[in-house]
Order: structure tokens, then C-alpha cells, then sequence
């Protein structure tokens, strides 16, 4: 017995496949250029990170002559940290944006 094709279905299911492509491809763009910075505790250094987690931008405020080298470690580990915490809250607001007026699978 042979299945029943629903064309409309098919067609219904092709265009969606395009628009989540189109919706990707916006997605990326958005994350590859969407920049944010962080500043580390002290404030004396500050990391710009885009969303996709590429840090594009260091920049240390202040001299360096007179620091601990201890503490300018632990200054530069947080602000590293807080920047890969913004790149992912970046990542996941665009997505929100770009995705969130997508209806899920689970409504067909």
C-alpha cells in the first residue's frame, strides 16, 4: 500500500528549512560582530570580547613597573573569566533575538 505524499506539507517543511538557514546565517553574523568588555576587579585591565568568544581587544590601565606580578595574574584571570561569562550572556541574548519569534517543532 503506498503512503500518500502531502505536498503542502513538503512544502510547508522546505521553507521552514530555509528560514532556520537564514536565521543561522543571521545568528552568526550577529555573534561575530557583537562586541562586549569587561573590566577586571580593580579595574585596571579591560578585555573586549565578541560573542563568539574571540577576545579582539586588551587593554591594562596604569602602570606595570610597580605591580605584583601575582596580582596582575589574578587580575588578568578574572577579567579572561568574566569575558568568556559575557561572550556566553551575549551569545544567548542574540539567540533569544534572532530565534526567539521561532515557532518550535513541537507546535506542528
Amino acid at each position: 500500500m503506498a503512503r500518500e505524499i502531502d505536498e503542502a506539507w513538503i512544502d510547508e517543511a522546505i521553507d521552514r528549512y530555509r528560514r532556520v538557514e537564514g536565521l543561522r546565517a543571521e545568528f552568526d553574523k550577529a555573534v561575530a560582530a557583537h562586541q562586549v568588555s569587561v573590566h577586571s576587579p580593580d579595574q585596571s585591565i579591560e578585555v573586549v570580547v565578541t560573542a563568539a568568544g574571540d577576545i579582539v581587544d586588551v587593554r591594562v590601565h596604569g602602570g606595570l613597573s610597580r605591580r605584583d606580578t601575582a596580582e596582575f595574574s589574578r587580575e588578568l584571570k578574572a577579567v579572561v573569566t568574566s569575558a568568556t561569562e559575557a561572550a556566553r550572556w551575549a551569545r544567548e541574548k542574540l539567540h533569544a533575538e534572532v530565534f526567539g519569534s521561532f515557532r518550535s517543532l513541537e507546535a506542528y
